[in-house]
């Protein structure tokens, strides 16, 4: 038997909290996963979910898929009805699926409890509806509801239920963890048994919720299972479904298996970010494999060691999975962090060794007054620049900047507005801009915005998406000092700047010229270098 892998991320996915699919959603999400090669996608339970109807009516005109199959999910007939009679069989008839996977209760108290039926009919209700869909035409995969902890229970009834369910013509039952309560050991003890037991071909879907999903999934594949189920980027109910990313990952780079056709392991990245945009839900930068941080140095001991071999301290090539290696610059870097990053932003450090320790005295220095450029790229480029030409880029000087807050009204339900006055230099013209704004930082981001703009039209086109405020010296309470990261945007690409200072204001002051800065570097060239810059022209009035 060919081996499955098998994506339910539309389907048990979708049961995370916070996640709400729309058709369309489903729709493109299912694109990206067919670009991935996974073999089969579940795209809901029609009939039973209004939208998981829509879906698989539109996917007939609107999918082209190249890998993967479609398959519809739904139960077994309902106690004492025909499987022909029912409707829920036949919305899964008629879903115009080439497969179809059915739930069945295998813990018998779930069959009594839930169900609240016999055994033996829970047993004719696999048998008929199986059989049914099979004489149909359809292809059907068995999901063993429970059935770990009901072979724990009642082993007997646990394996009858599979052995049923392959005798109607089921080409693989799949052995859930639906509590997510097992691990890697006991799953492979258990799949060991249904393989002698049954001879049929076994499939299984984990639950992430004792943290072991990816490693039951792979557990139960090296006892002989053939199919596996998860979610890309580890969705679903609770703490998640077995992250089909890391899972075949895993099976072709560490075990061995062609399990997606050639090439295709090297989209896992770019598709699971693209699934994380549709979701809306940030992509996890710790996600093996394919998160931002899985290939990223930090410690200067292992950037000298990449330095001489990249493999040293990295599992495999990044490239295998999409990904890149990245360089942090941190007040733990040294000399071969430093000349690493440099490389990495296009800068050959190796041949100036009192440039590259002036740039690592002036990180350690400045991450000890309260700066981080791990995660503020642009301004350690900024920085690098600046010891480069001896100066920063500079398109434009700061006259002074001024913020107004006025509250009107008392109590709780005061009015607030913020008023920014920015006054600029550039080109030879001297620029004056009002801005207004929810709160002091976007008042301020208006009027540096529209000043500059009069000058650099290009700088109509960033947009601050993203901002972040931490306090450190937390002990001094409201007098803390603060540290702000700002995410700029061009539309195409964003960058990272950060600033320190004894207040919100001043420290999101120092974050937004440096990211104005930046951008304008990054489209328009070096900028007038050798001039005074934007920050020590600053005078906050």
């Amino acid at each position: 038997m060919e081996f499955h892998v098998y994506d339910t991320t539309l389907r048990d996915g979708a049961q995370q909290e916070g996640l709400n699919l729309s058709v369309a959603d489903k729709l493109a999400i299912a694109r990206h996963l067919d670009e991935l090669g996974v073999g089969f996608i579940e795209g809901g339970w029609p009939g039973a979910n209004p939208k998981d109807t829509e879906f698989f009516r539109r996917a007939v005109d609107e999918l082209d898929l190249k890998h993967a199959r479609l398959a519809a999910f739904g139960s077994t007939r309902r106690a004492g009805v025909r499987a022909a009679d029912d409707p829920q069989v036949a919305a899964l008839r008629d879903s115009g699926a080439g497969v179809v996977t059915l739930v069945a209760k295998s813990h018998d108290r779930h069959v009594e409890l839930a169900l609240r039926t016999t055994l033996e009919e829970n047993l004719a209700m696999v048998r008929d509806t199986v059989s049914h869909l099979r004489e149909e035409g359809q292809q059907v995969f068995l999901d063993a509801e429970h059935f770990f902890d009901g072979y724990r229970a009642n082993r007997d009834y646990a394996l009858e239920v599979l052995k049923t369910a392959y005798e109607a013509g089921a080409e693989v039952v799949a052995l859930c963890d639906t509590n997510g309560g097992m691990l890697p050991t006991w799953v492979s003890e258990v799949v060991h048994d249904v393989r002698e037991q049954t001879h049929g071909a076994v499939g299984i879907h984990c639950h992430n919720d004792t943290g072991c999903a990816v490693a039951n999934s792979l557990a139960a594949v090296d006892a002989g299972a053939m199919h596996v189920q998860g979610c890309i980027n580890g969705y679903g109910e609770r703490t998640g479904n077995a992250d089909l990313v890391s899972v075949v990952a895993n099976l072709q780079l560490k075990m061995g298996r062609d399990v997606l056709p050639t090439g295709l392991l090297g989209e896992a990245t770019r598709v699971a970010h693209a699934v994380a945009e549709v979701t809306n839900v940030p992509p996890a930068g710790r996600q093996p494999y394919v998160g931002a941080s899985a290939f990223t140095h930090k410690a200067g001991l292992h950037a000298s060691a990449i330095k001489v071999d990249p493999d040293l301290y990295q599992h495999m090539d990044p490239a295998g999975v999409g990904n890149d290696m990245r360089l942090l610059v941190s007040d733990m870097a040294g000399r071969a962090s430093i000349e690493l990053k440099g490389r990495e932003l296009g800068y050959d450090l190796s041949e100036d060794r009192d440039l590259v320790t002036r740039v690592t005295e002036r990180v350690k220095a400045a991450e000890q007054r309260g700066y981080t450029f791990e995660a503020a790229d642009a301004s350690f480029e900024l920085l690098l620049i600046e010891e480069v030409e001896g100066a920063r880029p500079s398109f434009f000087e700061v006259e002074s900047w001024r913020v107004i807050s006025e509250a009107r009204g008392g109590g709780s339900g005061a009015a607030l507005s913020t008023e920014a006055i920015v006054k600029i230099h550039a080109g030879g013209v001297r620029h004056v801009e009002t801005g207004e704004g929810n709160g002091p930082v976007n008042a301020l981001d208006q009027a540096l915005r529209a000043a500059i703009t009069r000058a650099f039209p290009v700088v109509a086109d960033f947009d601050l998406i993203d901002f972040k405020v931490r306090l450190f010296d937390q002990g001094h309470g409201t007098d803390a000092r603060t540290r702000v990261l700002i995410e700029t945007s061009d539309g195409s690409t964003s960058w990272t700047t950060v600033g320190v200072g004894s207040n919100v204001i001043e420290a999101s002051w120092e974050a937004l010229v440096d990211g104005l800065t930046f951008g304008l570097h990054r489209h328009l060239g070096e900028g007038r270098v050798g001039e005074t810059t934007p920050l020590e022209a600053t005078v906050a009035e």
